[in-house]
């Protein structure tokens, strides 16, 4: 009699054994879509608010994100790895986000900071499943030339920038009709979802229990090593990436830079040319080096914003370009990671495990911290010191990267010659 977890990875649907030009431009325009929404209000919503008189509500936005992306990716992750059909999912929850996004501007010109953090939480509540979603659709459908994922995701990327340049050319940098912008996006996602290629639930059939719910049949995972450090250093890292979610759109307003939304797109910009080179430094650096000049870059990109508060603003510009680095071999090569050593039949909830240990766990600690140093010492400093005020904010990226240096290169055992080894599924022969 065979096990659930044999049974789990008996019902894992087979995927195409080769991808075609045209299901490659169908995935193609899915990431550059999926970015588009996000990239069209994250990056510039802390100056929307600090500009529109709700300065004090921007850390709350972060940390309630984050919170929405710890509980919400795991169930619906459980929902693709199972019930539904993952383009469907990815539907569904991009129609209700565009829906929820129109009552947005109203409120920010109102100044209701409490409805504005609601709806802010209930639309990333359905938003931030759909970053490791459409991660699995795309695994899924260029089966075993998976090599390629850095190639589709970078129009994920070409997406955020367009996204950029589309509010910096409206004037929408910090105005609350840049959510109307995310609307419009979102809905046509959400409907475009429904022709995605099929992707069949990968453990659908086998039995439902409470943990699927909350994935916990993923965290078996955890008994690896390699992989329990390497989620231990993304979660030092999203400490540094929630800092700068939250906090870098203020501070180049801060400096006095213009027209924000497009300066920040210059970093999704740099992503698309970092992000051909993965293929490159897996071959020659390895699995394990790639991940850890991704990690600890992030260092030296607030090493960066603090000295440009000198005067030398052109640092931060160099930080900002240096996205390429900081995102490509942090999520981008973090997601190809899970792909190679998580089982089919746990597949999304292993990267829904990602998306949360980034925009949940760590963000949410990101996002606090920065929050309280924000209020407590960096507004109340801003008039007598300028952008130097957010000297004491930037601290905490810094620990944060000199931290994951040391257990990185400590403790992740790799070589590159070997290859990585996939973690099988309790109950199997392998475990």
């Amino acid at each position: 009699m065979s096990t659930s977890s044999e049974a789990a990875a008996a019902a894992a649907p087979t995927p195409p054994a080769s991808v075609g030009a045209g299901r490659a431009i169908r995935l193609v325009v899915m990431m550059m879509l999926e970015f588009l929404v996000q990239g069209s209000w994250f990056a510039t919503v802390g100056l929307m608010l600090a500009t529109n008189g709700l300065p004090t509500i921007i850390g709350t936005t972060f940390t309630l994100a984050a919170v929405a992306a710890i509980i919400s990716p795991m169930f619906l992750g459980a929902l693709a790895d199972r019930f539904f059909p993952s383009q469907q999912v990815l539907g569904v929850a991009h129609v209700v986000g565009g829906v929820i996004m129109l009552f947005l501007p109203g409120l920010v010109r109102s100044g209701r900071g409490g409805l504005i953090l609601l709806l802010l939480f209930v639309y990333c509540l359905f938003f931030q499943p759909t970053l490791g979603i459409a991660n699995s659709i795309a695994f899924f459908h260029l089966s075993s030339n998976r090599t390629l994922f850095p190639y589709v995701r970078v129009f994920g990327t070409l997406g955020w920038v367009l996204a950029g340049v589309l509010v910096g050319a409206l004037g929408l940098s910090a105005s609350p009709d840049l959510f109307r912008v995310t609307a419009v996006v979102s809905l046509i996602l959400g409907a475009y979802a429904f022709t995605l290629p099929n992707t069949p639930a990968p453990a659908k059939g086998v039995s439902f229990s409470l943990a699927d719910v909350v994935g916990a049949k993923a965290f078996f995972l955890f008994r690896n090593r390699n992989f329990l450090i390497f989620f231990c250093c993304v979660f030092m890292t999203s400490i540094s990436l929630a800092v700068y979610n939250s906090y870098a759109s203020t501070y180049l307003g801060a400096l006095g830079i213009e027209n924000v939304a497009a300066v920040m797109s210059l970093g999704q910009l740099s992503e698309v040319v970092f992000i051909l080179t993965i293929p490159w430094a897996l071959k020659h650096l390895g699995m394990k080096w790639s991940l850890f000049g991704g990690m600890v870059m992030w260092g030296i990109r607030f090493a960066l914003f603090y000295a440009a508060s000198g005067g030398n603003h052109w640092m931060a510009v160099v930080a900002i370009c240096l996205h390429g680095i900081c995102n490509d071999f942090f999520l981008v090569v973090g997601a190809m990671y899970i792909d190679e050593v998580a089982p089919a039949a746990v597949r999304s909830q292993a990267q829904s495990l990602l998306i949360m240990a980034i925009s949940g766990v760590g963000a949410v600690i990101g996002s606090s911290l920065a929050g309280q140093v924000y209020n407590a010492v960096v507004s109340p400093g801003l008039e007598s010191t300028g952008a130097s005020a957010f000297h004491p904010m930037f601290a905490i990226p810094l620990i944060a990267a000199a931290v994951t240096a040391v257990v990185w290169t400590g403790f992740f055992r790799y070589n590159r010659h070997d290859g990585l080894t996939p973690i099988p599924m309790p109950g199997t022969s392998a475990d």
